[in-house]
């Protein structure tokens, strides 16, 4: 895999369709093009800051890692630099000032200097924007037969997107969240059939 296909999947969202352990090879080598001393490209501080704050408001870290401990920004700097178009870019860019817009007027400060409450609203808020225009796009019937509408030109849509495909191709995410074993703990030749799939207490 060279470095343009693996950004494709980490951009798309197409690793997810991998199976376990196939979707694992394929997360471990293109994180790697990260890297742990990764330099943001595009992305200034305040940008950056933005970018953690809102993704760990998607992801916020409980008894597992949040998104800003995978280094979610780091991530999303890399497909900005390298994988998103001008345009996408700008928009993604843009939408980072909005968010600021939305709250210097709700409550006169940027995003980053907000409460957890004051954040939340302006997701939420968001979010019901995402919605609305996922709607509007299957309203106007430009919607495949079976599909679920995707507004890509939506801001919320993009960063949500970003965040979650960072966090579950990291190998924190994967294997503390989707529960992927790297090497099985253990190998039990003579399972009960009944018990293959139940959860793990």
């Amino acid at each position: 895999m060279d470095r343009r296909e693996a950004l494709e999947l980490l951009a798309t969202g197409i690793a997810f369709q991998l199976a376990p352990a196939k979707l694992f090879a394929a997360a471990r080598e293109m994180r790697a093009l990260i890297g742990p001393d990764a330099t943001l490209r595009t992305l200034s501080s305040h940008q950056d800051a933005t970018v953690t704050a809102i993704a760990e408001q998607i992801i916020p870290r409980t008894e597992t890692p949040g998104a800003a401990d995978i280094g979610v920004t780091q991530f999303v700097d890399l497909i900005l630099t390298e994988w998103y178009t001008d345009e996408e870019r700008n928009r993604f860019l843009n939408g980072l000032v909005d968010v600021d817009a939305r709250t210097k007027a709700s409550f006169g400060k940027q995003f980053v200097e907000c409460s957890m409450d004051q954040r939340s609203e302006v997701m939420m808020a968001l979010g019901e924007q995402m919605t609305e225009e996922a709607d509007a796009v299957r309203y106007r019937g430009r919607r495949y037969r079976g599909s679920v509408p995707k507004p890509d030109r939506n801001f919320y849509y993009m960063i949500r997107s970003l965040t979650l495909t960072a966090y579950y191709t990291s190998e924190e995410g994967a294997t503390k969240e989707l529960g992927f074993e790297i090497i099985p703990q253990r190998h039990d030749g003579c399972a009960n059939s009944q018990d293959v799939g139940k959860a793990k207490h």
